[in-house]
């Protein structure tokens, strides 16, 4: 049974990977800078510890998943806040290193979040072996890439797992989803953007699948392999929520409510290919989007009629 240390695992995605990893009878610590509000939605046998230092020295630690991130498109972005982006990510990762460069053993894997936006803007195709365009998410992604590397020198077997926008019942679709329940939902700009996405149940099966295959390492895309526009995306969602998605929102207002945020995250998009896992065997439960957002709007439906 491995002892597996997560960071952010309060989180959206971490919630429900230390859900299955409970079923699976992993032992997992997490480690939360608010440890009580962390219990109040985490299963009650796992370990919350509000500091590394609280980690028994005779404890072994197999795997590190480094998920803990402040999140970017909460809203505008000031200089400030993108400090807090560099200190959430590439500084909660260098203490990592730090603290387990001066234990007896370090982890077999270091299984370390990023995102799609390390590969900049752009409609072509890209994969794990393309190389990122600058700009603030690339600069941010590939920092925090680089310090999660410092693992190597541990012998520790690292996993960068570049995440797209991840669709469940909370996270980026629920903010869509009060748009076009009004029946006011659109593209955003020309919706000709594109949205590397993957379904929930499937992000916390590739972060097992990353535990668990010993031999697979460096870049992971973790996205649906079909991505699709904004425009497709909003016409899928519209369609199975039996919603108009008519009414765009104009590239000027966007950039007008969330200066460069909006542009980085809402105008601009990639087109993600998981091309590593799939060539390791992995599959996607969910790899087309009407299938995923069918899923989890029957789940909710589910749980409206039950309450």
């Amino acid at each position: 049974m491995p002892t597996i240390l997560i960071t952010g695992g309060s989180g959206f995605i971490g919630r429900h990977f230390c859900r299955e990893a409970k079923n699976l009878g992993w032992s997992i610590i997490v480690l939360s800078r608010n440890v009580e509000a962390a219990k109040k939605v985490l299963p009650n046998s796992i370990d919350v510890l509000a500091t590394l230092d609280q980690i028994p020295s005779d404890r072994r630690i197999d795997t590190v998943i480094n998920l803990a991130g402040e999140p970017l498109a909460e809203k505008r972005w000031t200089e400030s806040r993108k400090q807090r982006f560099y200190t959430s990510r590439s500084g909660l990762t260098d203490a990592l290193f730090e603290f387990f460069s001066q234990r007896k053993s370090a982890p077999d894997a270091l299984i370390s979040g990023s995102a799609i936006g390390y590969y900049g803007p752009g409609t072509d195709a890209v994969d794990e072996s393309s190389v990122g365009k600058d700009g603030f998410s690339h600069r941010l992604c590939a920092d925090w890439e680089s310090s999660a590397l410092q693992f190597e020198t541990l012998g520790t077997r690292v996993c960068l797992v570049r995440t797209g926008i991840v669709l469940g019942e909370k996270g980026a679709l629920a903010k869509m989803l009060m748009p076009f329940k009004l029946g006011l939902g659109g593209p955003i700009g020309d919706g000709k953007q594109f949205m590397s996405w993957i379904h929930i149940n499937d992000m916390v099966e590739l972060l097992k699948y990353c535990v668990l295959t010993t031999n697979l390492t460096g870049p992971i895309n973790a996205t649906a392999p079909h991505p699709v526009t904004n425009r497709e995306f909003t016409q899928t969602l519209g369609a199975v929520l039996k919603r108009p998605a008519l009414l765009a929102m104009p590239a000027f207002m966007v950039k007008l409510l969330f200066g460069e945020m909006g542009v980085e995250l809402l105008l601009q998009g990639q087109r993600v290919l998981p091309t590593k896992v799939i060539n390791q065997g992995f599959e996607f439960r969910f790899p087309q989007l009407k299938s995923a957002l069918l899923d989890l709007s029957d789940k909710s439906s589910s749980r409206t009629k039950k309450s």
